[in-house]
């Protein structure tokens, strides 16, 4: 049985589905607070977590750090819940959770990630902050853009062209000593940088479709660094 503990705010959205977190083996427990939220992980041992970035006395951060920094309780994944800003966006990024959902929150993009990460083996979801030149496609149409993080899971990068939550892109870069790396991804989020109004748009990706050896890559790219 799979067990998600939730934030009490939060209960009524995943509700809304009645063929995902009402099915017999999903099991759904709710807390008021991130203190409550970590005691019933340490208990229980959830498979995922769904959060919102602050919260009274103990934000998502310290949650996360909590979490990631212990090694019998690191293995659950993590859902934060936020305004859509970028200091949000580079927030939710850093302090180490797999998916971010920004607020008002749309019931399906929040089903979605859930369900991939329920049920998708998990993938390392550490990001390294780099400058990266990639180019991609998008509906048969050539784009570029600048990857600002990246991990095995997805990337953050920046791009003059115009996506919406759901598009689904390929893209290629190269890594510092490595060959070419080539992926299939969906958008996530979609944001401006508040700090650079002209500046391009930035751009949240799940990875969709990429090869073992890339993982691999990333991952060895990310411990080097």
């Amino acid at each position: 049985m799979k067990k998600v503990i939730i934030a009490e705010d939060l209960v009524t959205i995943v509700e809304k589905d009645k063929s995902f977190f009402n099915r017999s083996d999903i099991r759904t427990i709710s807390a008021a607070a991130n203190e409550e939220i970590l005691a019933l992980h340490r208990a229980q041992r959830a498979d995922l977590i769904i959060t919102n970035l602050d919260m009274l006395e103990m934000n998502a951060e310290k949650l996360c750090s909590l979490i990631r920094n212990n090694d019998e309780l690191r293995g659950v994944s993590i859902i934060i819940v936020c305004p859509e800003t970028a200091a949000n966006l580079q927030r939710c990024i850093h302090c180490g959770a797999n998916a971010f959902v920004t607020t008002p929150v749309n019931h399906a993009v929040l089903l979605q990630e859930a369900y991939r990460l329920l049920h998708v083996t998990p993938r390392r979801s550490c990001r390294l902050d780099l400058k990266l030149k990639m180019e991609g496609k998008s509906k048969g149409k050539p784009f570029t853009g600048l990857t600002e993080n990246i991990s095995s899971a997805g990337m953050l990068f920046r791009s003059a062209a115009i996506f919406f939550e759901g598009d689904s892109i390929s893209c290629s870069f190269s890594l510092p000593g490595t060959t070419c790396i080539s992926a299939s991804a969906d958008i996530v989020r979609v944001l401006k940088d508040e700090n650079e109004p002209s500046a391009k748009h930035l751009y949240g990706v799940s990875f969709t479709d990429i090869g073992d050896n890339d993982i691999s890559e990333i991952n060895a790219f990310v411990e080097k660094r």
